[in-house]
């Protein structure tokens, strides 16, 4: 894949501006596809998913060589990512099925 090549750091920073917006876009819509995937769980369990993690990463791993990424960088990026999109679907989860009531003894 090729990339432009840039004659001033400020044309390489609206790129760079212009690219956020374009990932933020996306983060909006697989945040919007995990919220619907917590009413699909049915435990915090199911909502870890560590195969699912593992599977993730191996697949974007690949992808980052395919497209010339730094895989160290599409890790640690989509780690990140995958975290704080479990706290994102535990939440969402709560609120689809809130815990019952504990009776006292």
């Amino acid at each position: 894949m090729s990339y432009p090549v840039f004659t001033s750091l400020a044309d390489v920073r609206l790129r760079i501006d212009a690219i956020d917006r374009q990932l933020v876009a996306l983060i909006a819509e697989r945040g919007a596809c995990v919220a619907q995937a917590a009413g699909f769980k049915r435990s915090d369990a199911e909502v870890a998913a560590p195969d699912r993690v593992a599977q993730v990463l191996a697949r974007v791993n690949g992808l980052a060589v395919e497209l010339g990424a730094d895989p160290q960088v599409v890790e640690a990026t989509w780690r990140a990512m995958i975290g704080a999109f479990i706290e994102l679907e535990r939440a969402a989860r709560a609120g689809i099925h809130p815990p019952s009531p504990q009776h006292p003894d």
